[in-house]
């Protein structure tokens, strides 16, 4: 049996997977912790409008948006390992120093602050990832990073409901922040940007891991700078179905505590317990979805359909109304496993469309739509929900933007490639 470069080389996945996990983590810690502050005090305590509220939740993306590409390029020419250790920092001080504002304007430069120096994390991350795992790693390898979203999300649930409840929403941004800062001297001191700056790899693995890549390489099309890439029919659609799927996980994500809250009229710890389940069902299936796409080499068929059957729940959630709350309950649930199984997949396609030259600045353009997507669906679902008094005109907007984002996806055109990478790269010998 010929030992693959992963069973060849495991010290990555046990070093590197929970230093990008929890990096991620707290970002996403950072940036979603304000739907909970809507849904218990903060619009009352500040004078925040419904509108004004669903503006300054999306404000974050926004500035998130035009900052995607100019992070991609930083860390593609220049380090990953400097530019996320600037993030931590900033990113920690701004979510903390959200716990101290008194004004909506200040609050609005906070979030939008906050927005530009995480832009960079989801690109940095994945073309970090793209040097240190291979093809046939690279699904599962992005699930982990993108793990960070739900599992944080569903730990944050319980924990910022009960430091709201025990002290409010001043002191939940303020401890919650911390971390980040505390976080970035680890970071720091573990993390290299590439395979040849360790200690902790033998020569042999470098090597090995080094040909895989340059293998890998030799099989896409090369694409000559990145205006063609930019340009290229995959690129186009992998950016407008981002942008539509992150309309449906960010409306989902950043206003599930207050259409808890409104339908079921229950306090803000039962709040983020109802929050929790969605999260642990996606985080099951994407781990079974990152296998199978690793296994079977298929990247688009872990996508869409998981994508359609997203769309089809929050359908039938609108059909059901508030009349059969724990049914609707029910299809969210399995609305939110749906549309988060596929991130691993998603990201993996991108690096095997594009050559390396160009991948990393595609990865940032498509994240930067997803990120646009991302504005669209925190303002409007949070702004259908206030002008309705229900989630329902919010639930067929997420369907729909879903379900296009479905058709964007089946459109592009890839190859199946086998499972396996040459064996004669990798020969049996002792590790």
């Amino acid at each position: 049996m010929t030992h693959t470069i992963e069973k060849r080389s495991p010290r990555r996945w046990w070093y590197l997977m929970p230093i990008i996990f929890i990096t991620y983590s707290l970002a996403y810690l950072d940036r979603a912790n304000y739907g909970f502050a809507a849904a218990s005090g903060i619009e009352q305590d500040l004078g925040i409008s419904k509108s004004t509220s669903s503006l300054i939740g999306a404000l974050f993306f926004l500035a998130y948006f035009f900052f995607q590409v100019p992070g991609s390029i930083y860390a593609m020419k220049r380090s990953v390992r400097k530019l996320i250790f600037v993030c931590l920092v900033l990113w920690g001080l701004c979510a903390t120093a959200t716990g101290l504002v008194s004004n909506i304007p200040t609050l609005m430069v906070i979030r939008f602050i906050l927005g530009v120096v995480e832009a960079a994390v989801m690109p940095s991350m994945l073309i970090y990832i793209s040097t240190w795992f291979t093809k046939a790693e690279r699904s599962r390898a992005n699930t982990f990073l993108v793990l960070g979203n739900p599992v944080t999300v569903l730990w944050m649930s319980v924990v910022s409901g009960y430091l709201i409840h025990a002290f409010g929403w001043r002191e939940m941004f303020i401890i919650e922040g911390i971390p980040a800062i505390i976080w970035a001297v680890v970071w720091w001191i573990f993390v290299r940007d590439k395979p040849a700056d360790v200690n902790w790899l033998s020569e042999e693995e470098k090597n090995d891991l080094q040909q895989a890549m340059d293998k890998e390489q030799e099989a896409i099309t090369p694409v000559r700078d990145y205006g063609q890439a930019l340009r290229s029919s995959s690129v186009v659609l992998l950016s407008a179905a981002h942008a539509l799927w992150s309309v449906g996980v960010y409306g989902f994500m950043m206003w599930l505590p207050s259409i808890l809250k409104s339908a079921s009229s229950m306090d803000i710890v039962s709040v983020g317990w109802l929050s929790a389940p969605p999260y642990f069902a996606a985080i099951c299936l994407m781990l079974v979805v990152s296998w199978l796409s690793d296994k079977l080499q298929n990247r688009k068929l872990f996508i869409w359909p998981l994508l359609a059957v997203a769309g089809l729940a929050f359908t039938g959630s609108f059909f059901i109304g508030d009349s059969h709350f724990w049914w609707s309950y029910g299809l969210l649930t399995l609305a939110a496993a749906c549309m988060y199984a596929p991130y691993g997949p998603f990201f993996a396609l991108i690096p095997e469309l594009l050559p390396r030259n160009v991948s990393g600045i595609a990865i940032g353009l498509i994240n930067s739509f997803g990120a646009l997507g991302a504005f669209l669906g925190a303002y409007f679902v949070g702004f259908l929900n206030g002008l309705t008094g229900n989630p329902n005109a919010s639930y067929s907007f997420m369907a729909i933007a879903l379900l296009a984002a479905v058709a964007c996806i089946y459109k592009v055109k890839t190859t199946v490639s086998p499972p396996a990478v040459s064996p004669k790269l990798f020969p049996r010998k002792a590790l």
